[in-house]
């Protein structure tokens, strides 16, 4: 795959998945460089509606190139489509598609600072123009703080060697260039257990920065509930998850919503059409479906790929929904 280009993960079953009908109106909350988009819109009708949502003004800037009196993009954080969906006056939608993954555009930009592989200004923001870079994260933070962004979002084993090892090093220099920082890692970090999918020593942390920097986590839980409030029975939400912290919220959540309200909770696995459904908002649609072996040769970025999907059922929403789905 060139560099620069990207290709939808999971493109045909995500959209599958959606089960678009042609008069309805769908939401892409993570529209990167519209490969979802373009399929979803193939398969909408005239009086079908697509909203894309993305932070990153780059995504912006592509989502001109699609001129379709169906689509309208917003530029926002996904946790913010409520208020979006309100201004454009809709109230509810059939179906919406979070693609949690950065895009290939995103990486392979140097200037992004998202690359290990090429030297860049150490940045990682999706939205340039809002919050705190990774360079300004690195030089505030201690080693505690540091510590814990590591291990928590990267799920890194060295995490205190690699926090004091940066707080050494910016004692010396500022730390504000990509490889800078990956090499400042690989000192503290020297060895790897065999299969581990951390190529590079500094692969972890990056991880851990990026998530930290754009409140990856965060926007993922605050918006499950609020894209659930949104559906209209028979909606289905479908996301595509990269690492095992953003599936694991995901995967919570669709429990937790699913269970019943006082029943057994294998009830909730039932199909969504039995009559003796019990009241739950939400109902887990099938397994988790993982990129084919044939898809990640295509394109390697898809092998940690994992989709999920959940289908509103027409019970109404309890009043303790969201402290029931609380994922953290």
């Amino acid at each position: 795959m060139p560099d620069g280009v990207h290709v939808p993960v999971l493109l045909e079953e995500a959209v599958a998945a959606l089960g678009v009908r042609a008069d309805g109106t769908y939401v892409d909350a993570t529209f990167g460089r519209g490969g979802h988009t373009r399929r979803i819109l193939g398969l909408l009708g005239p009086a079908g509606r697509l909203v894309a949502l993305d932070r990153d003004p780059d995504a912006e800037a592509a989502s001109g190139a699609i001129a379709d009196p169906r689509f309208v993009f917003r530029r926002a954080w996904f946790s913010e489509l409520p208020r979006v969906l309100e201004e454009l006056g809709i109230d509810a939608i059939d179906g919406a598609l979070l693609d949690l993954g950065i895009s290939s555009p995103q990486i392979d930009d140097p200037a992004r600072g998202f690359s290990l592989r090429a030297d860049g200004p150490l940045d990682m923001r999706m939205d340039s123009t809002r919050g705190e870079s990774a360079a300004a994260f690195l030089a505030r933070a201690d080693v505690r703080e540091l510590t814990e962004v590591i291990r928590d979002y990267g799920e890194e084993r060295f995490a205190q060697s690699v926090a004091r090892a940066i707080v050494a090093a910016r004692t010396v220099a500022p730390i504000v260039r990509t490889r800078q920082l990956a090499g400042i890692v690989a000192q503290a970090v020297r060895t790897r257990p065999r299969g581990d999918w951390s190529q590079d020593p500094a692969t972890r942390t990056f991880q851990a920065l990026r998530i930290y920097i754009n409140r990856e986590l965060t926007e993922l839980a605050l918006t499950l509930s609020r894209v659930v409030r949104l559906l209209n029975p028979g909606g289905r939400l479908a996301i595509i998850s990269f690492h095992s912290l953003e599936d694991r919220i995901v995967k919570r959540f669709f429990a937790r919503a699913s269970q019943p309200y006082g029943g057994d909770p294998q009830i909730a696995r039932l199909p969504i059409a039995d009559a003796a459904l019990p009241r739950v908002p939400l109902i887990q649609v099938g397994r988790a479906i993982r990129a084919s072996e044939r898809e990640v040769e295509a394109n390697p970025r898809a092998r940690s790929a994992t989709l999920r999907v959940a289908e509103r059922t027409v019970h109404p929403i309890p009043a303790d929904f969201d402290a029931a789905v609380a994922t953290h």
